[in-house]
C-alpha cells in the first residue's frame, strides 16, 4: 500500500494528465471491471473467514466430543474399581458376620476372632475407597499404590480368614503396573463370587505364564450349600479390564458341579515397562 501511494503522488506531481486514454467505448469497463475484482476480494475472503469459522466449530465439537467420552471411560472404570473393591469386602464382612453370629454363643473368641477381621476388612475397604477419592482428586494427597500381583497373598488371607478354603499358586514375576492391577482385580472378584455362590468350597488360584499368554484361573469345588446365583455384573467388567490388554475372559460351570473364571492375556515375561 506504500509503494501504491508513492507512486500515486509520483505520478500526479510529474504529470498533468494521469487519466488513461482509452477508447470510448471501454470506459465502462475500466470502472466496472476494478469494481467487480474488488466484490470478489471481498467475497473470497468472506469466504475463507467463513470456512475458518466452521473448521474452528468442527475442532471444537470433536473437542468436545472426545472429552466427553474420556469422562465417560473414566466414569466407567471408577465403577468398575468401586464394584470390585466394595463388593469383595462387604461379601467377606457379610460371611464373617453371619460366623460371628453362629459361635457367639459356643466359642466367644472364635467370634471375636471374626469381628476383628470385619473390622479390619473395613478398614481396607476404606483405605480403597480413600484411594479412589484420591484418583478424583489428586491434591489430598491420599495417593497410594494400586494393588498388583504383590498383593494377591494378602488377598488370599482375608478369604482364607472368611472361611473359604484358597490355595494360591503363582509362577509369574513382575508384571506392569496396569496388568498387575487387572490381575488382582480377576483374582478379587472371582474370590467373591466363589464366596457368595459356593460359601466354604474348596478354591484354587493359579497364575502362570507360558507360550507369551499370561493365564490366570480361579477354580472352586462343588459347594454344599450353594448361593444364590449372581447377575454376572463382575465379570462382564473383568472382561471389559481384559480387552484392554487383548485379553479374554472365560467362565462356566465345570462338569463336577463348580466353577471355573479364566483370564488369557498376551504377555512376554519380563517385560514390566
Amino acid at each position: 500500500m506504500g509503494v501504491l501511494l508513492i507512486a500515486g503522488v509520483a505520478t500526479a506531481a510529474t504529470r498533468d494528465e494521469t487519466w488513461p486514454r482509452v477508447p470510448g467505448w471501454a470506459g465502462v469497463f475500466v470502472i466496472l471491471v476494478p469494481i467487480g475484482l474488488l466484490g470478489l476480494a471481498i467475497r473470497a475472503a468472506r469466504s475463507r473467514a467463513l470456512a475458518s469459522e466452521q473448521r474452528a466449530e468442527a475442532l471444537e465439537r470433536e473437542q468436545r466430543t472426545a472429552t466427553r467420552l474420556a469422562v465417560a471411560e473414566e466414569r466407567a472404570r471408577i465403577a468398575r474399581e468401586l464394584h470390585d473393591v466394595v463388593s469383595h469386602h462387604v461379601s467377606v464382612m457379610t460371611i464373617q458376620a453371619g460366623a460371628a453370629g453362629k459361635v457367639l454363643d459356643q466359642d466367644p473368641e472364635l467370634a471375636r476372632g471374626a469381628l476383628t477381621a470385619i473390622e479390619n476388612g473395613g478398614r481396607e475397604t476404606m483405605a480403597e475407597l480413600r484411594h479412589l477419592l484420591g484418583v478424583l482428586n489428586p491434591d489430598d494427597g491420599l495417593l497410594e499404590p494400586q494393588p498388583g500381583l504383590e498383593s494377591l497373598a494378602g488377598l488370599v488371607d482375608g478369604v482364607r480368614n472368611a472361611g473359604q478354603p484358597v490355595t494360591l499358586t503363582c509362577t509369574v514375576g513382575a508384571l506392569p503396573h496396569g496388568l498387575g492391577l487387572t490381575v488382582y482385580r480377576v483374582v478379587q472378584e472371582a474370590l467373591t463370587n466363589a464366596m457368595r455362590h459356593a460359601p466354604g468350597a474348596d478354591t484354587t488360584v493359579t497364575v502362570s505364564g507360558a507360550d507369551g499368554t499370561l493365564l490366570v484361573e480361579i477354580v472352586n469345588e462343588p459347594a454344599a450349600h450353594p448361593g444364590e446365583p449372581g447377575a454376572g455384573t463382575g465379570l462382564l467388567g473383568l472382561a471389559e479390564r481384559l480387552r484392554v490388554y487383548d485379553g479374554v475372559l472365560e467362565t462356566g460351570r465345570r462338569p463336577d458341579g463348580g466353577f471355573r473364571v479364566a483370564a488369557r492375556v498376551p504377555f512376554v515375561q519380563g517385560a514390566t515397562s
